[in-house]
């Protein structure tokens, strides 16, 4: 079996440790960051976003030291500024407008472009590539994939308010970004080639100037032998992202295997995923998911048991299995969502929700 090498990506958020509001500092802590973590850190568009981002790692193990030492480093760089880290798929109370963007070409060309579709998209998510040998293959695992996306959303759901409001919904991070083109569950493609065919064609009526471009919920990373999964908030904890990460690795490599033994996963249409995704947000782990094969709703925690069984023949082999049943702690817990929910419901103040996310980020760092 192939390694299916990993690298993860994290957006955190600079918060001011006195108000709990986004601090647009970014840049202080990427400067001196870079020193350090060299390429591993980046500004992103909003400069009260902070992005890091493991190298390329052979196994789960290697993943979790790399994001733990990143997430120590970067909350280290945060305290020097007097500033904190947080980790959640959107603020609970800071309004994009009154924060600064990255003085870039690319950002200035992007708001030229949208506006304030573009202004607006102030949120956290966590990115997961997996190797894979060849495009082919990737496209047909990526067609299988994703059906089980809306399941991987609702395990990560961590951003249920919204300039100051209960949105109602475990994770709107992702309605914030459905307002941009070239989002959510993609179409099925027959080929790499097809694929490609696709790209080229946008590419040349200047809908995009390349293929990162394409922010779909995953994709064949245009530069990279990569499968890279993006619908996931970020979440609060390390042992969370190492977790969701060991599920992406394990449904590539599970599906992969089918492939070998000529065996394949039923393809499901785009607007059928797109219904349990619309669930995913809206209910987190709480809700109902659509089992297609069997045409009827199901608790959305007997398709998270039903996914840890589809996948166990291979978590051994990429020796994730402790990683991967942490899935169990989550469904006990709650996702951040829900633990975000629990902390104003407790509280009434989303200054202190904050404080909580804040403190959940840096567990398990130390």
């Amino acid at each position: 079996m192939p390694v299916f090498t990993l690298g993860i990506e994290e957006e955190f958020q600079t918060i001011d440790p006195s108000t709990g509001e986004l601090r647009s500092h970014m840049s202080k802590i990427v400067d001196g960051g870079q020193i350090v973590l060299q390429e591993r850190v980046k500004a992103e568009m909003h400069q009260a976003v902070v992005e890091v981002g493991t190298n390329i790692c052979n196994n789960i193990q290697d993943a979790r030291q790399e994001v733990t030492y990143l997430r120590k480093m970067i909350i280290e760089l945060a305290e020097k500024q007097n500033l904190k880290i947080a980790a959640a798929g959107t603020h609970p109370f800071s309004d994009w407008q009154d924060q600064l963007i990255t003085p870039n070409e690319r950002y200035d060309r992007l708001i030229d472009e949208m506006r304030d579709v573009a202004r607006s998209n102030l949120i956290f998510g966590l990115h997961v590539h997996v190797g894979i040998e060849n495009r082919n293959d990737g496209i047909q695992i990526m067609n299988a994939v994703r059906y089980f996306l809306p399941h991987i959303y609702a395990l990560s759901t961590n951003s249920p308010f919204w300039r100051g409001r209960n949105t109602g919904f475990k994770s709107y991070r992702s309605k914030v970004f459905d307002k941009f083109p070239r989002t959510g569950i993609p179409d099925f493609f027959s080929s790499a080639a097809e694929y490609d065919e696709y790209i080229n064609l946008l590419v040349k009526t200047n809908c995009i100037d390349n293929g990162k471009k394409i922010w779909w919920d995953i994709r064949l990373h245009p530069f990279f032998n990569t499968i890279e999964f993006r619908i996931c908030d970020v979440p609060m904890r390390i042992d969370e992202t190492i977790c969701l990460a060991a599920i992406m690795q394990a449904l590539v490599a599970k599906i992969y295997k089918l492939h070998q033994q000529n065996l394949n996963f039923r393809p499901y249409r785009r607007i059928l995923i797109n219904e349990n995704k619309w669930r995913a947000a809206r209910y987190g782990i709480e809700g109902k998911l659509i089992d297609f094969g069997k045409q009827e709703e199901v608790p959305t925690h007997h398709l998270i048991h039903e996914l840890l069984s589809f996948i166990d023949d291979v978590v051994d082999d990429l020796g994730s299995r402790s990683e991967c049943e942490y899935v169990l702690k989550i469904l006990e817990m709650g996702t951040g969502a829900d633990r975000q929910l629990a902390a104003f419901q407790q509280h009434n103040d989303l200054k202190r929700v904050v404080d909580y996310i804040v403190e959940e980020t840096s567990f398990g760092v130390n």
